[in-house]
């Protein structure tokens, strides 16, 4: 899969011709709850995700990138506020960075001055569904309901066009990946995550950092929850150590 490519082809919404043109109704609807083993290739990705890249690329879905380029996308799922999306910023900003936020319909409709900020600073916002359900679950029509809602939400509020989705919990089906693709969207799933979302339960911040730079390989996309304090926190640190590695961090 080539990704500018990809992306290209996802960036409107609206270019869609003739979303009915695939029946979505006969595409398997086995649900997939993504997650990663502990193998990784000779370049350091999870064996697990170059195999669903291999698999589900045509579907217009990102799991991992390119071997041969060291580069990296930062992403961060935003369901609620926890009041570290503004210092998450900062540093973003003071780093010279830019990354990627999913957020749901209630996050955007109660926060909309970091939307704004999120668009103004140019990140990119991708869709994180209107309530968050598991998609698999849903027939197609509130599957497309619960992604252009969203998106229209979005569109009317800010002017803004969102072109990448991800399904909450990481649950996913062919299906899913098809209506998503049919609606002009690229899936994005992720080739690292770690416990970083119970707010009651932070991670130690040097623990942290050591676990997500240890695990940095080329193509990598990065889940992390901007709920968190530890990610907050680390965050600069973390670019820094990229950098001195020789990795890019590229939007989306």
């Amino acid at each position: 899969m080539h990704l500018n490519k990809l992306f290209a082809a996802a960036l409107m919404f609206t270019a869609v011709t003739n979303p009915a043109a695939v029946n979505l109704e006969q595409i398997d609807n086995t649900k997939v709850a993504w997650g990663l083993g502990a193998s990784a290739d000779s370049f350091g990705r999870p064996v697990d995700a170059v195999k669903a890249e291999e698999q589900y690329s045509e579907r217009h879905a990102l799991f991992v990138g390119e071997a041969e380029r060291k580069r990296l996308w930062l992403t961060f799922d935003e369901g609620y506020e926890n009041g570290y999306t503004e210092k998450i910023l900062d540093v973003l900003k003071e780093k010279n960075v830019r990354a990627v936020f999913f957020v749901t319909y209630d996050y955007a409709r109660d926060n909309p001055e970091l939307i704004r900020r999120m668009i103004d600073e140019g990140h990119t916002v991708g869709n994180h569904t209107k309530t968050h359900p598991s998609l698999p679950e849903r027939s197609v029509e509130e599957v497309r309901n619960e992604l252009s809602e969203t998106h229209d939400f979005i569109k009317r509020e800010f002017g803004y066009d969102m072109y990448v989705m991800r399904p909450p919990k990481g649950e996913f089906s062919e299906r899913v990946l098809e209506c998503a693709k049919s609606l002009g969207y690229t899936t994005v799933l992720w080739s690292f995550a770690y416990f970083d979302w119970d707010v009651n339960n932070q991670p130690a911040p040097d623990a942290a950092f050591e676990k997500i730079t240890s695990k940095t390989h080329p193509g990598a996309v990065y889940l992390l929850h901007a709920v968190s304090s530890t990610n907050a926190e680390i965050l600069g640190r973390v670019i820094d150590s990229w950098r001195e590695n020789g990795y890019i961090i590229t939007p989306m």
